[in-house]
């Protein structure tokens, strides 16, 4: 028996897809929101501390060094493979993702756009050059010999909390090119999303018939004002996520269940059951 998310997927036919970081939590990577959308924890580091303050830096690079590994290393799950279905499907105008752990990509997807960039990625802000990050792991454990072996839980998009610690023993690397900083090629809080990306996403979004939020409360306006603009322009939007989100009392439909088992009809081994 078909769901209300099936019939709705189904209606579609060039679908834009907006996910967030309830698509990756099965992956092992902690999201930031609680059910009522609220932060669960202090607020990401901003731009403007990170580029101004040597110590954001040695505070952010000494949690990265210990986070990175588990983003680094995480696997896609059923969400990303029901998206790569879909895809397959031939019903996706675009998959955008807030995330910046690359796991669509990963698990196949290949009409994707990432809104706020890519954590496996690091920019020099010195002279644009790009440098793998487990190319900067390998330079930050060579700076801060040890430091790999504290104690630290996992945080969201490869932070981990350290207490305790004095960072301003950590030695953070310059450019290897120009001794610039380095930066996570990633959309910190107070920074903008660059023009032309936005501009593609309009784009797809003009050509959409509808609109599917999968795993995102949309509380940051970078994501919700392209489901704003939908709904403005009168197309259907879906959002399929546990707990609030800023958008609801713009949706068509909303579904309240882990993004995984509610997509999981979209898999070819669901259409042999």
């Amino acid at each position: 028996m078909s769901s209300p998310l099936a019939d709705f997927i189904d209606r579609a036919q060039r679908l834009f897809v907006l996910t967030g970081a309830g698509c990756s939590t099965d992956s092992g990577i902690p999201d930031y929101r609680d059910a009522d959308g609220q932060w669960k924890r202090t607020p990401p580091v901003t731009y403007q501390a990170f580029m101004g303050e040597l110590a954001t830096r040695q505070r952010y690079w000494a949690r990265s060094l210990l986070g990175w590994p588990r983003v680094g290393q995480a696997r896609p799950n059923g969400t990303h493979a029901a998206l790569v279905a879909l895809e397959a499907r031939g019903q996706l105008e675009v998959l955008l993702t807030q995330n910046v752990d690359r796991l669509h990509q990963r698990a196949g997807s290949r009409a994707v756009i990432d809104l706020h960039g890519r954590l496996d990625q690091v920019r020099c802000m010195g002279c644009e050059a790009r440098i793998a990050r487990e190319d900067v792991q390998h330079l930050l454990l060579a700076c801060n010999p040890g430091w790999d072996q504290l104690d630290a839980a996992q945080a969201p998009d490869g932070d981990a909390d350290l207490d305790e610690v004095d960072f301003s023993r950590f030695q953070v690397p310059a450019c290897p090119q120009c001794g610039g900083i380095l930066k996570p090629d990633v959309v910190f809080f107070g920074e903008n999303v660059p023009r032309d990306r936005v501009a593609t996403v309009q784009a797809h979004l003009a050509q959409a018939d509808a609109v599917l939020v999968v795993g995102s409360s949309l509380m940051v306006y970078s994501g919700f004002r392209f489901v704003q603009a939908a709904a403005t322009a009168g197309l259907p939007v879906a959002a399929l996520n546990l707990g609030r989100t800023r958008a609801d009392d713009l949706l068509s439909l909303k579904v309240e269940q882990s993004c995984a088992s509610a997509l999981a009809f979209l898999l070819p081994s669901a259409a042999n059951a």
